[in-house]
């Protein structure tokens, strides 16, 4: 949700400020005034391209900062800022943070959907559809599709091992040698899986036995020889607890050196053990040496790891087995592969019924949303259509497409192709009210979705818009009396002549008698005292 939002030099703004409700905020005005210079900070706010001819003329720069409230966020909420400058080059800090405008699109862009005439590009995008479906459908729609795509991810796996056998069984002679090559001289060495770690961490106490076992004695002997450590502690604790009686302080430390003679004395048991284990035996180490060599030899042949060693050596072996089983380990791979192919199917299937049964609910519930925006018969259909198994991808083995149906009798056909676009607002907007808290967009901005509209559509219309302020934050850039007077908060656009004669826009929030002016302005292009009478009524019949 966006908190407060602050716009600097974009397009006719010189410097603006809006806090937009929780609900429903409109924003109303002359044409031409500006408006829509705020819906472009709207999008450098949520990561959509610059332009820098969005920069204010004469000035050097623009900045859009906002703060946001994101899903996970703390109380302080996220702080965006956007700087473009008149040479195109921009920069973003999220919270303080330089970030790039893709991290700002994936962090704040999916909370905010910009529903303009001209940018309906999630409705008409028919990969959105299945989304918006799916949202609809719930719980049941989620788990089916978890459970398909985990089916996909093993269909594809073993559908890649069979080819891989394949591969491997058309090795030609050329390929046998080298892989019996390789065969021959690993297992020559014979590596073992973690004996490369074993011999580095044995070979350097082999080495260097007799300092190693010189350096354990020697420390056992200052520790438990005579005169050592352990003769002095003791002396100590006798002395300090002889004095004890006259000051018990004494006899704290006593007790403290007590306790660290017992730990010298258990240092220079294991020392000795340490040193009784310890030998250097030149034998031993020969031998270690060669081996490591030997494993040394192979990492540098087939390496540089000894994991790519025993891989290789898997392989080769794989080839040689490949080749001589008689195709024995295609036919258990194609085995596999059918059985994961049959896995797949039951959860497609699974999937498409959740959405079969989901899809005609939906389009009903919209269709009945279209009806309220006196939308006539138009209603909306979703379809449903298997595609071929070689096109099934992560959204499913279906299909999923939005049609519309311009009045009953018509064809339906693909909304993308014939509804105009300010039928296209309408549907979104009703589709927005249908999904309600299902729809993971927290703001929606809409822009022109009045074109053309008027008499009881508007009502509806502000119907509509205040019902989807119950669940989701609201923008309007709108024309429409009807739908100005049933905004919590309203903002007035204003176009003025500004310093060196360069229009400016100024936005300003407006409330009593402003508020009526412009709500009586927007009834009949005029302020007089009928115009206002009736522009009082609606707000009185709002509140």
């Amino acid at each position: 949700m966006i908190d407060e939002l602050h716009v600097r030099d974009v397009a006719l703004i010189r410097e603006a400020s809006i806090e937009p409700a929780g609900g429903l905020t409109v924003l109303t005005g002359e044409t031409g005034a500006g408006k829509t210079a705020l819906l472009s900070a709207i999008k450098l706010l949520v990561g959509e391209r610059s332009d820098a001819g969005m920069v204010r003329e004469g000035a050097s720069s623009l900045e859009v900062e906002g703060r946001l409230f994101l899903p996970g966020d703390d109380e302080d909420g996220t702080v965006v800022r956007r700087r473009v400058g008149a040479d195109g080059r921009g920069r973003v800090e999220l919270s303080g943070h330089m970030a790039s405008v893709r991290e700002l699109a994936e962090r704040v862009g999916s909370t905010v959907d910009l529903c303009g005439q001209h940018e309906h590009q999630r409705l008409l995008s028919v990969q959105s559809h299945v989304e918006l479906l799916d949202a609809w459908a719930g719980e049941p729609a989620a788990r089916a599709l978890e459970d398909y795509r985990t089916a996909l991810a093993a269909a594809d796996e073993a559908r890649e091992e069979l080819e891989r056998v394949r591969e491997m069984g058309r090795a030609t002679g050329e390929k046998l040698d080298e892989a019996a090559f390789v065969l021959r001289r690993i297992d020559e060495v014979d590596p073992r899986e973690g004996e490369l770690e074993e011999l580095e961490a044995q070979l350097p106490r082999v080495e260097h036995g007799e300092a190693l076992m010189e350096a354990a004695s020697g420390a056992r002997e200052l520790l438990s020889g005579d005169e050592g450590a352990l003769d002095a502690l003791g002396r100590a604790v006798s002395a300090l607890e002889g004095a004890s009686g006259y000051d018990a302080r004494l006899g704290g430390w006593a007790e403290t050196l007590r306790s660290s003679l017992i730990d010298v004395e258990d240092v220079a048991s294991e020392l000795r053990d340490y040193a009784d284990e310890v030998e250097f035996d030149p034998e031993e180490l020969e031998r270690l040496q060669a081996r490591l060599a030997s494993l040394e030899g192979l990492m540098r042949a087939f390496g540089p790891r000894m994991a790519d060693v025993l891989e290789r050596r898997e392989r080769a072996h794989e080839v040689i087995a490949a080749a001589s089983d008689g195709g024995e380990l295609e036919r258990r791979a194609a085995e596999e592969l059918e059985q994961r192919e049959c896995e797949l199917a039951r959860a497609a299937d699974a999937l498409d019924a959740v959405r079969s049964e989901a899809a005609p609910r939906l389009a009903a519930a919209v269709s009945e949303q279209m009806a309220l925006l006196e939308m006539g018969s138009a209603e909306l259909e979703v379809s449903l259509e298997r595609m071929a198994r070689q096109e099934w991808g992560s959204r499913g083995a279906s299909k999923v497409e939005f049609l519309y149906r311009p009045a009953a009798g018509l064809t339906a056909r693909p909304l993308r192709k014939i509804a105009s676009g300010g039928e296209v607002s309408r549907v979104m907007l009703a589709v927005k009210v249908v999904l309600g808290d299902a729809d993971d967009c927290e703001t929606l901005v809409f822009d022109e979705v009045d074109a053309g509209v008027g008499g009881a559509t508007a009502v509806a219309l502000a119907g509509v818009l205040a019902s989807l302020a119950r669940t989701h934050q609201v923008i309007v850039v709108t024309h429409l009396a009807q739908v100005a007077v049933a905004a919590e908060r309203h903002y007035l656009v204003r176009k003025r002549e500004g310093t060196g004669g360069v229009p400016e826009t100024t936005l300003t929030e407006i409330s009593g008698e402003d508020r009526v002016a412009e709500i009586a302005r927007m009834l009949s292009g005029d302020t007089g005292t009928a115009s206002r009478d009736l522009a009082r009524e609606m707000l009185a019949a709002r509140s």
